[in-house]
């Protein structure tokens, strides 16, 4: 009973995200969880367990600490040769981070720049073997201010005079960091506010979206990818885990974003979507299917249908609305 002062509004909220009717509107956080499902289904199984099942928290996972010697895991554990994805679009992460080279007639843009110990071998020296020039880097899009993310920024700033594209408030919280700080770290550049960015280089025009949620900058993103004659669309998310601080109003942040990456996805007409981590998008495996060849007609392995990516968004949501409902209200 204590949450049926909510059915209404989680129900206009689900009306907006084009769900389907149900019975009784999902107003509980059991019901906002089965309405996530839904939406996900088989297509973001893994997604919905690890956000709305199990959900992350900073009292859960730490990220590792800033300083010190750098402990490099096995590299077998994490080394990924690079691929090229789609026509313009080239695969330079880890089996666990995804980091991308977006080709334009204008120069290179990176999307992430993992640690501090892969920016060589997959960055640099991917780049290298894929046939591309990292001395032609012009933008790095920094998603949001983790050191899975961001800790190559640095050493490509500072060796090829690549401008770095951050949210305003993890640019903040970057320059806070020592100076001895993994990476090191990288001087102030494009800092991207509440209105977002839209950046174009050459003959590719990125929509940079502030989705503030994972972290207060966290950056999202729609760009076109070519895959033969075709042009598909991206729908890129900045952050996905609920590792901030367990509070309401952090979860509110974040299914709002969630709900506008979900209305700017619809109205570019997405049908790819993208993370930054292989575990919510399989871009590993994904990278080395796109390597065989193809049947006629048999569509790439990244591209989806505009209705499948909005989902991934929905579910985000309401995931995020069932827990701000568990923590403002107890389960």
């Amino acid at each position: 009973m204590r949450y049926c002062l909510f059915a209404v509004g989680a129900f206009a909220a689900a009306a907006a995200l084009g769900l389907e009717a149900q019975p009784s509107a999902p107003g509980t956080p059991a019901e906002l969880v089965a309405a996530a499902k839904r939406a996900a289904g088989r297509d973001h199984s893994g997604t919905f367990l690890r956000i709305c099942v199990a959900p992350d928290n900073l009292n859960a996972r730490r990220p590792p600490p800033l300083t010190g010697a750098a402990v490099v895991p096995d590299r077998a554990t994490w080394y990924a040769a690079p691929y090229k994805v789609f026509d313009n679009l080239y695969f330079v992460g880890t089996q666990i981070h995804t980091a991308w080279a977006l080709t334009t007639t204008d120069g290179i843009v990176v999307i992430d720049t993992l640690f501090d110990y892969a920016i060589e071998p997959e960055i640099v020296a991917g780049l290298t073997t894929l046939g591309l020039d990292p001395r032609d880097i012009k933008y790095l899009l920094i998603s949001h201010a983790h050191g899975d993310h961001d800790q190559g920024a640095a050493l490509l700033q500072s060796r090829y005079g690549a401008r770095v594209v951050m949210g305003a408030a993890d640019w903040e919280a970057t320059l806070q960091r020592p100076a001895d700080a993994r990476g090191g770290v990288p001087k102030r550049d494009i800092a991207v506010g509440p209105e977002g960015l839209r950046l174009t280089l050459g003959d590719t025009t990125i929509d940079v979206i502030a989705t503030p949620g994972h972290t207060r900058g966290t950056l999202s993103y729609i760009f076109p990818v070519r895959d033969g004659g075709r042009t598909l669309t991206v729908a890129y998310a900045g952050g996905t885990a609920f590792n901030f601080p367990r509070e309401a109003g952090n979860f509110a942040i974040y299914r709002d974003s969630q709900r506008k990456m979900l209305e700017a996805a619809r109205a570019a007409g997405a049908t790819v979507l993208m993370s930054n981590h292989t575990e919510f998008d399989r871009a590993y495996d994904r990278a080395r299917i796109a390597q065989l060849p193809r049947g006629p007609g048999e569509k790439h392995p990244y591209e989806t249908d505009e209705a499948t990516v909005q989902r991934y968004f929905e579910m985000g949501s309401l995931c995020a609305e069932a827990e701000r409902l568990r923590t403002e209200f107890g389960n």
